[in-house]
């Protein structure tokens, strides 16, 4: 009060002019005008601010903040506040009426009762990097280890997205990140979508081949990976900083504050039972919750017509043993007789293991024999119509 009292004084005395004296107080021009009229007008009394002493009109009821911080503490305790208020939109309180309130008064209840913390200033600012206008442009693909279940070990959850929509195009819980993971996450989103333009992942050594540690990636030495998306006409570009892919590092952080108390809520305690809810439920929902729209309209994305289980695999050369026999990353494949040859000994066999596990040998262009996991022949493979009867 005093200070304004007295660049009011300076002002009247001209010794201010109103820029100047609302620079003093830390105020615009045009509310310095405001005071300086009440001033005026009312004397001393004119600054003092009616509202002081009032319930604000838009004040959360008690028993509405209570009812709030409740549910938080009973059944939501797990979720952000931004998460909090997308689940009780709409619910009815104790008196039956629906809850209606703001995320912003949602979240004031919360912090003000210590069962939420306001978040962190943001560090400093950096150029957004503009999205790619089309789908089917770029996507990402990363992972994250995480206590994504209840009670249950860490997991890496794998998900791949569209840079022009954030859209995620597969997601799904594993064990571990690798190369099969790498497919599986390509095959879910070309088989759903098609073929796209540009692959954009971090270093990690399923994706390139890095002789020395923190230096620009070999793509002379394809890994599996590199190896199939170069067939199918892909580029692979490595990122080198966290920040060149921060819409997916965001996307961790909704992800690890989300996905927890979605799965533990609603009684997912597998890892199998997990993904079949992550593809049936959860990604239609996080897309219409979270992507937004292209910058232009269409798409990059391209059907896929061919055999792409055979590209998006593992590939490599074994020679048949005497015993018309493969060996196999401890495994002993034994190839059943085939009526186009009466044996294979010493020949340069093609062995393909796909992102499941099963195995499949090829002589050639031909397929020979189909094995499970475990080693064990596919009975039902397509192989075996060539077998003898």
């Amino acid at each position: 009060m005093a200070r304004v009292l007295d660049a009011i004084a300076s002002h009247r005395a001209g010794r201010l002019s109103c820029v100047e004296a609302g620079e003093v107080l830390g105020l615009s021009e045009r509310h310095f005008r405001r005071l300086r009229d009440a001033y005026e007008d009312r004397g001393e009394e004119g600054l003092v601010d009616r509202r002081r002493g009032r319930v604000s009109s838009s004040r959360v009821p008690d028993a509405e903040a209570e009812w709030l911080a409740e549910m938080f503490r009973t059944r939501y305790f797990d979720f952000t506040a931004k998460h909090f208020h997308e689940q009780i939109a709409g619910q009815a309180m104790t008196d039956g009426q629906p809850f209606h309130r703001s995320y912003s008064c949602v979240k004031s209840v919360l912090q003000l009762r210590g069962l939420t913390t306001k978040a962190p200033r943001r560090g400093v600012h950096r150029r957004k990097r503009e999205r790619r206008p089309l789908p089917g442009m770029m996507l990402f693909q990363d992972g994250s280890k995480h206590a994504w279940l209840e009670r249950g070990p860490d997991l890496d959850l794998i998900v791949t997205m569209d840079d022009a929509t954030s859209a995620i195009t597969s997601i799904f819980l594993c064990e571990e990140e690798g190369t099969a993971s790498s497919f599986r996450g390509l095959s879910e989103t070309i088989r759903g979508h098609g073929l796209f333009s540009s692959f954009y992942t971090d270093r990690g050594s399923h994706y390139f081949t890095t002789p020395t540690a923190g230096a620009k990636v070999d793509k002379t030495q394809p890994t599996q990976v590199g190896r199939a998306l170069k067939q199918l006409h892909i580029d692979h570009i490595p990122s080198y900083s966290p920040q060149a892919r921060g819409r997916i590092e965001r996307l961790w952080d909704t992800l690890q504050k989300r996905l927890p108390p979605l799965l533990r809520a609603n009684g997912l305690t597998t890892m199998e039972a997990a993904n079949r809810w992550l593809a049936e439920v959860y990604l239609e929902q996080h897309n219409a919750r979270f992507a937004v729209a292209a910058a232009e309209e269409g798409t990059a994305f391209i059907p896929f017509v061919g055999e792409l289980d055979n590209i998006l695999c593992i590939e490599q050369e074994r020679v048949a043993g005497l015993d018309n026999t493969v060996r196999y990353d401890g495994r002993c494949l034994q190839i059943p007789p085939n009526r186009n040859r009466h044996h294979f000994a010493k020949s340069t066999i093609r062995v393909l293991e796909y992102w499941n596990g099963a195995i499949a040998l090829f002589h050639g262009p031909r397929e020979i024999a189909r094995f499970h996991a475990d080693g064990t022949l596919n009975e039902k493979s397509k192989a075996k119509k060539e077998f003898v009867a």
